[in-house]
């Protein structure tokens, strides 16, 4: 099957990693490789080390990434071991990182890999990374209610995620709760008609927060984004596209205490502290998909992009 992944934001993204080409840049969600065949296209002497836990992700970027191959180094690892990646290949910083936060479509469209509500039958599964031996299932049926309730609560950003939560564990009492169809019909029964009628689709939430729970999104952001913007040489950037506001509030605090870390009382006459910038926010709001991008992929609806240039403190 096609590893079809539409490139949310391409030109707005290497527009801004500011690509040279003899410079070193990291694709540390290199997916179909969209965003990576227009970085290595725009190399020279440079090289491009792509980073992604998927296999079918690696098996896909590795045949449209192989016109460049004299220029691209590909690791199936998660982005958390990104500076170990690159010092593994023997480079101390790299000129530019992005981060397409994103589901891909192939993981949502293949059945199997478990990822959407949309198809029944399919087993709950959602592993980014095969080799993992806990799925979305072992979740939905071993954790407790309480903790199924902060989850959804919190990474699903959902106002009924009690009433789920108590559903999932009512219904899994009788039966081990294994597909998309099973949870569906728990998580519409937890949820008033009316708010069905209005609201878009019941599942969304908790399939979302089952996911970051389950691939640890959320903790893997936040443990690294600070050691990425240390990989940086002077003058690189940092490009991160997010797709949920938990995500894009992770970046937007990051960057912001990069750029200004000093926590000195603001009448302070200097600062004492001794924290110093690492550089600077490019973009004051994130930037948007474009209204041609949207008509195109209704995926990038919710998409942002922001930007964050190294400035090495003297």
């Amino acid at each position: 099957m096609e590893f079809n992944h539409y490139s949310v934001m391409l030109e707005e993204t290497i527009e801004n990693l500011n690509i040279k080409p003899d410079g070193i840049y990291v694709d540390g969600t290199l997916g179909g490789a969209g965003h990576s065949s227009e970085i290595a296209k725009r190399l020279t002497t440079g090289k491009l080390i792509g980073i992604d836990q998927d296999a079918n992700a690696i098996e896909a970027a590795t045949e449209r990434l192989e016109p460049y191959k004299d220029r691209v180094e590909i690791v199936r690892s998660n982005y958390e071991n990104m500076v170990n990646v690159v010092h593994s290949l023997g480079y101390d910083h790299v000129d530019g990182i992005l981060l397409d936060l994103g589901v891909s479509s192939f993981q949502l469209d293949t059945a199997s890999r478990g990822f959407s509500y949309r198809d029944e039958d399919a087993v709950l599964d959602m592993r980014m990374d095969q080799r993992n031996p806990k799925t979305a299932a072992d979740i939905v049926n071993e954790y407790s209610e309480m903790e199924l309730f902060h989850i959804i609560r919190d990474f699903g950003e959902d106002r009924f995620a009690k009433n789920i939560a108590k559903h999932i564990v009512k219904a899994r009492a009788e039966k081990r709760i294994e597909t998309a169809g099973q949870l569906n019909e728990i998580i519409r029964a937890a949820i008033p008609k009316k708010i069905q009628v209005t609201g878009g689709r019941p599942e969304k939430r908790t399939y979302q927060a089952i996911r970051i729970e389950l691939n640890r999104e959320l903790e893997v952001l936040r443990q690294n984004l600070t050691d990425m913007i240390d990989l940086l040489n002077e003058d690189g950037r940092i490009c991160i596209i997010t797709f949920h506001s938990l995500e894009d509030r992770i970046v937007k605090n990051n960057f912001r205490t990069n750029e200004n870390p000093c926590t000195c009382p603001s009448d302070f006459p200097v600062c004492v502290c001794g924290k110093k910038s690492k550089g600077k926010v490019i973009t004051r709001k994130p930037i948007l998909p474009s209204d041609k991008e949207l008509e195109e992929n209704s995926r990038s609806k919710s998409a942002k992009l922001r930007v964050f240039e190294r400035h090495i403190a003297e």
